[in-house]
């Protein structure tokens, strides 16, 4: 059974979201405030994580980003917010998802069992992969080297280890193994987020912008994560 850590201090939501998750097959655990989450993370290994923007003893945004520092379970934010700055906001800090309050319960569901089933599959869990380590090899002045290992979901640039998040990872796996190809956004989105989830044009270049920064050597002038002008981006060793 697939377990659900749900961050959300307000307890008609919290229960509501618990109870119709738990009907769906899922199992979940609520904490109260941000303390109480950081904690269940650990303790609980939750699949997938729900966290409420709102908290009464912690911002957020800064638990969205202490959270992804110290796991790469799929995190979709679940808020009242839904200002595109917030959104964009929150993909920046690590989230892998975003849906406003009030939403259809079967979109959420319909959500969280996307991103975990796309997090297992990146995993290794129910298909096959090739082999454990994709690597490139980015020339660009002395060589850079690029390693992606799918079942640890790990990635490393030259000889340091690179934290992505989930969604970052999916996007430049796809890049390496399909080099000098280009993908539109939406390809890009599909690639993340499966048919069944949602997230805008937007996210994925924050995506890009975040990745960037962890390959290139000047991020304002990219020499391999490359813009292609109306269609969308490609990736050159």
């Amino acid at each position: 059974m697939d377990k659900v850590l749900l961050i959300e201090d307000d307890m008609m939501i919290g229960e509501m979201l618990a109870m119709y998750l738990s009907e769906e097959g899922f199992e979940v655990k609520r904490a109260e405030n941000g303390t109480e989450g950081l904690t269940e993370i650990e303790a609980y290994q939750p699949d997938l994580i729900l966290l409420d923007l709102v908290l009464p003893d912690v911002d957020g945004f800064e638990l969205c980003a202490q959270i992804r520092s110290m796991t790469r379970v799929p995190m979709m934010i679940v808020s009242m917010r839904s200002e595109v700055s917030e959104r964009v906001k929150a993909f920046a800090l690590g989230a892998d998802d975003y849906i406003s309050k009030p939403f259809s319960m079967r979109e959420l569901t319909a959500r969280a069992a996307a991103l975990i089933r796309r997090s297992r599959m990146a995993g290794g869990v129910g298909i096959p992969i090739a082999g454990a380590e994709t690597a490139a090899t980015l020339e660009s002045g002395e060589p850079l080297a690029i390693k992606l290992d799918p079942l640890r979901r790990l990635m490393s640039v030259g000889n340091q280890t690179v934290e992505t998040t989930y969604s970052e990872f999916e996007i430049m796996r796809l890049f390496v193994e399909h080099a000098g190809k280009v993908f539109s956004r939406e390809e890009l989105i599909q690639a993340v987020r499966g048919f069944d989830s949602y997230v805008t044009d937007r996210a994925i270049d924050v995506h890009i912008v975040n990745l960037r920064r962890k390959i290139e050597r000047d991020p304002k002038e990219p020499r391999h994560i490359k813009t292609v002008w109306g269609v969308g981006y490609k990736f050159e060793r």
